[in-house]
């Protein structure tokens, strides 16, 4: 009888002829975040991930486990044969766990038979192993409606039996659908959108605009590290650095007023088009919520959508504040992103932002700067970090 950890899968799981291809996508970032922690095995067995390490570690693992995309539970299991006396046995020493935690007085025994060869169907088991605890336990009585705990009992080339599903974030491995290039401010919503698109399955690198010598080196060193956070969700993020302080000039010298957010948005989209596609990135990634902020309404997103041919993911579109807010304080973003620096957004900033901006308009005003030459220059700054 062994103790180990069993890693469920969520959509992975549903994925038919391309699930092994899914599958081994997630072993391999399993592997990447025991970096560091002792563990005997990494296996597969019929539809989960078992990992093999000492008792002592499982807080440890269970911890960077809950950041690893594709796996939606986490169950500490003991681990035995198919022979009924072996599992009678790993059956009582799990109750035994759930009486020291106390508060424990009803339980319901859930049976999963994949290896259909075993001789006893899961009804049928279950009510085997509910008499074994009733009879070999005191204090507990069965509930099969709703009992305090499950006592889950997974039939498999070995058995597993285990109480606890320590939900992690499920989602998607990473990489398992393209990657994407994140416009990374020092603000509250970029990182949620850099999170959840990763979540997803995509590739995170990231592309952060500066306005130095106006804008502080602490102002970058803190989105440094809002990557570097995000990178425990993420693995490795390339980090783009560029600085458009000639482009916010001459857009303010030369442009109207009211425009120049929508203005100095259009030239980060190129900017990060141009990176994108010169590293074979699939996508723009922004933390846009549809009328936050004066630039964020459907006008203004589609002023700024038209300076790009790459699509543009928005995850946040549909979320308030408050929403986002939630989530960076789960990820632990959020109190290095309130942190008082300003970002390159609050240079030149219009006192009355245009909020329903037309095309023709913009390009009007655009036609009295060089677009190509203000991007080439800045380019020549680009600056690139490597977090983790």
């Amino acid at each position: 009888m062994d103790r180990v950890l069993s890693l469920s899968l969520g959509e992975v799981a549903l994925k038919g002829k391309n699930r092994k291809y899914f599958e081994d996508k997630l072993v391999s970032h399993v592997k990447r975040a025991m970096v560091g922690l002792p563990y005997e095995r990494i296996y597969k067995e019929q539809g989960k991930i078992y990992i093999e390490a000492g008792e002592n570690s499982f807080e440890q693992i269970i911890n960077r486990m809950k950041k690893v995309f594709g796996i939606v539970y986490i169950s500490p299991c003991l681990r035995t044969g198919k022979d009924i006396k072996d599992i009678e046995e790993a059956v009582l020493k799990v109750m035994d766990y759930v009486k020291e935690k106390g508060n424990v007085k009803t339980f319901k025994v859930l049976t999963n038979r994949v290896d259909k060869s075993f001789p006893i169907k899961s009804p049928e088991f279950s009510s085997d192993m509910g008499a074994v605890i009733l009879k070999n336990t005191e204090g507990f009585s069965v509930d099969v409606n709703n009992p305090d705990i499950f006592v889950y009992i997974d039939i498999k080339q070995n058995v597993y039996v285990y109480t606890e599903k320590i939900k992690a974030y499920g989602g998607l491995p990473l990489g398992t659908n393209g990657k994407g290039l994140l416009l990374l401010s020092g603000g509250i919503d970029s990182p949620v959108a850099g999170f959840l698109m990763a979540k997803r399955g995509v590739e995170i690198s990231a592309i952060h605009f500066h306005s130095y010598p106006f804008t502080s080196e602490r102002a970058e060193e803190k989105v440094k590290e809002l990557a570097k956070i995000l990178s425990l969700y993420t693995g490795k993020i390339r980090l783009y650095s560029v600085n458009i302080l000639d482009i916010q000039r001459e857009v303010n010298a030369k442009c109207p007023e009211d425009e120049m957010t929508i203005l100095s948005r259009r030239f980060m989209m190129r900017i990060a088009e141009r990176i994108a596609r010169n590293n074979d990135i699939d996508a723009l990634i922004t933390g846009e919520s549809l009328g936050q902020v004066a630039s964020q309404t459907i006008k203004g997103i589609s002023v700024t959508n038209a300076s790009v041919d790459i699509p543009v993911l928005r995850p946040l579109i549909g979320m308030d504040k408050v929403e986002i807010i939630d989530i960076a304080k789960d990820i632990e973003t959020y109190e290095t992103s309130i942190l008082p620096y300003d970002d390159c957004c609050t240079l030149f900033l219009p006192k009355h932002p245009v909020t329903k901006p037309k095309l023709e308009d913009i390009e009007r005003s655009e036609e009295n700067i060089n677009v190509n030459e203000l991007i080439d220059k800045a380019l020549e700054s680009l600056s690139i970090y490597d977090i983790e």
